[in-house]
């Protein structure tokens, strides 16, 4: 089984960049530009895990994250916020919020993909 990966960020640049990798290393990709479309699609069909930006449109990435962890539906979702703030008070609050991983903008897309993998394992061969 493929796994699924939410793509939150909108930034052009970046949801170009994440979705080609993410679908290079054959994993199911879906893209939120805002913080109200990425609930909307994670509650259509929840993905295995979420890149999710800090600072979005309409609800900011904190406010997502924390939305997702106040539903015990969404348990086995895995979030990981890529930001471009990278104070430690930003990277704790993420964490606190429930996010399991935190990564400061700029950032290597080789660094993310092993991180997704650690948290998703391999993907299926296509």
């Amino acid at each position: 089984m493929t796994h699924s990966v939410l793509v939150v960020d909108d930034e052009p640049n970046i949801v170009l960049s994440l979705e080609f990798l993410m679908k290079q290393a054959n994993y199911d990709v879906r893209v939120a530009r805002d913080g109200e479309a990425a609930l909307a699609e994670i509650e259509q069909a929840p993905p295995d895990l979420v890149l999710l930006d800090a600072m979005l449109p309409k609800r900011d990435g904190f406010d997502v994250c924390q939305a997702i962890r106040a539903d015990p539906a969404l348990n086995g979702v895995r979030i990981i916020m890529l930001t471009a703030k990278g104070r430690e008070v930003e990277r704790e609050k993420g964490l606190a919020l429930g996010a399991d991983d935190y990564i400061t903008k700029p950032f290597s897309t080789r660094d993310v993909l092993e991180r997704v993998k650690d948290f998703l394992g391999e993907p299926d061969e296509a």
